[in-house]
C-alpha cells in the first residue's frame, strides 16, 4: 500500500515524525491488527507492505495509520494542518515472486529518491530497523 501526506509536504522527513510514525505502526502490530512485512517511510509518502488481521479490512488498518498517527502528530507537536492526502493506493500481492518485486520496490524507493545509496541503508525502512532492534537484542 502507499499513501501520501497531503499535497505532497515533507511531514515525515524530520526524524521525530518518522519515529512516531513507526510507533503508531507498532501499536497497531501489538494490538494485532496486521502484520507488518516491509515499510519505508519517505519525506512525503509511505509504502506498506502487510497482511491484515482476519477482523481488520485494508481500508482499516489505513485509517488506523493514518489517523492514529495524525492523532499523535497533533498532540505531540501542535500540528494544525491536514497531515494525509484522501485515499491511498494498493497491490494485492499474488505469489512470492510478486512479494518479492514488491519487497524490491519498497527497498529501492530511498535510493531511487537519492536519500541512500543501497537498499536498507535508509533509517526509515523494515530493513533497518530490524538490524537495530537485533542488535539491541539481549544476548542469551
Amino acid at each position: 500500500m502507499t499513501t501520501k501526506t497531503y499535497v505532497g509536504r515533507h511531514l515525515l522527513q524530520s526524524d521525530r515524525n518518522a519515529a512516531l510514525l513507526v510507533e503508531v505502526l507498532r501499536s497497531c502490530i501489538r494490538a494485532r491488527r496486521f502484520q507488518l512485512h516491509d515499510f519505508v517511510i519517505m519525506p512525503n509518502h509511505l509504502h506498506l507492505l502487510i497482511t491484515p488481521s482476519s477482523d481488520v479490512t485494508i481500508e482499516k488498518a489505513m485509517q488506523l495509520i493514518k489517523g492514529g498517527f495524525s492523532f499523535r502528530l497533533r498532540r505531540e507537536t501542535d500540528y494544525a494542518g491536514e497531515v494525509w492526502q484522501r485515499g491511498f493506493s494498493d497491490h494485492r500481492v499474488r505469489d512470492l515472486d510478486s512479494l518479492d518485486n514488491h519487497r524490491r520496490y519498497i527497498a529501492a524507493n530511498p535510493v531511487r529518491a537519492g536519500l541512500a545509496t543501497l537498499p536498507g541503508q535508509y533509517p526509515w525502512c523494515f530493513a533497518t530497523l530490524a538490524r537495530e532492534k537485533d542488535a539491541h537484542a539481549p544476548q542469551s
